[in-house]
């Protein structure tokens, strides 16, 4: 990054032109280890008397209320291989859970401190954004052995605005290696639009269309050591494999999108209760009236 924290010219300019960027070094060691500390004491308080499992190949369960609700409050999605056939854990909890989301960026002290940091802030105003909206975020585990797969997706299905705006910021919590289930990333992918919406309405959610036909000879693995923050254009198509490794993958993620002449599709999954709006980092234009 640039000497004031910013992106620098060459930077912008390989993000736009691949979809993707790598930021070394963006998170100290210190902060990592304070999340991944933190997040140990937040599952270790949680019961677990309501149990989402959570999965990109089978979208039925996400009709579940409480998928829902957790773009309002802080719930935890267990791994699918975390159970056996009469509904039980197979392993500790800790080793068990896939993900907890989707509003630790508002509602969790230590993750909304990292999520509206000066270099959060520096950072997207350096791709352009004049209200950035933190939509969702996600505390993913990828749990040594059952870590489970994420096919090939784009954020703009999930996350549409009028124009398109999304902008996905995933940080390393640990070494993410090819063995333990790293992101791979289709280069340039996001020149093509987003190919399929995934859609709420009153049965429930649904894909538009049926996935594209990859060819998955030509994703690139993004190995990055803890610390480093890979931003991801909401059109590029990206994806990880099963960690089949005995190492896990911790990684904090979370999701912006425009609020300056952008609006947010009301068919989208996410959708935020009027006592509880998304907060914008910062407005520079702030006579603007968004609706969200």
């Amino acid at each position: 990054m640039g000497i004031s924290g910013s992106l620098s010219s060459d930077q912008i300019d390989f993000y736009r032109a691949n979809g993707y960027l790598v930021l070394e070094k963006f998170s100290t060691e210190d902060e990592c280890k304070e999340m991944l500390e933190h997040m140990e004491s937040v599952v270790e308080h949680f019961d677990p008397y309501k149990i989402s499992i959570f999965s990109t190949k089978n979208q039925k369960q996400h009709t579940d209320e409480y998928f829902y609700e957790s773009a309002n409050n802080i719930s935890f999605f267990f791994e699918e291989k975390a159970f056996d056939a009469e509904g039980r854990l197979q392993k500790p909890k800790s080793l068990a859970i896939n993900k907890v989301g989707h509003a630790l960026h508002d509602l969790d002290p230590v993750f909304r401190r990292f999520s509206r940091s000066m270099r959060t802030t520096l950072l997207l105003s350096s791709l352009g954004y004049k209200k950035p909206i933190l939509m969702q975020s996600m505390y993913i585990f990828k749990q040594p052995g059952i870590g489970g797969e994420v096919v090939p997706h784009q954020d703009n299905s999930f996350l549409y605005t009028e124009p398109q705006s999304c902008v996905g910021l995933w940080l390393a919590l640990e070494d993410a290696t090819v063995e333990n289930g790293c992101l791979w990333i289709l280069s340039k992918s996001h020149k093509g639009g987003t190919a399929r919406r995934f859609l709420r309405d009153h049965s429930g959610v649904r894909f538009d269309k049926e996935s594209p036909n990859y060819d998955f000879s030509e994703f690139v693995p993004v190995e990055v050591k803890r610390g480093s923050l890979v931003v991801l254009h909401g059109d590029v198509v990206h994806q990880s494999f099963e960690n089949t490794s005995e190492k896990s993958r911790h990684a904090y993620t979370f999701h912006v999108v425009e609020g300056s002449r952008c609006s947010w599709s009301k068919d989208n999954w996410l959708q935020r209760k009027s006592e509880f709006p998304a907060e914008p980092l910062y407005d520079e234009e702030s006579t603007v009236d968004v609706t969200f």
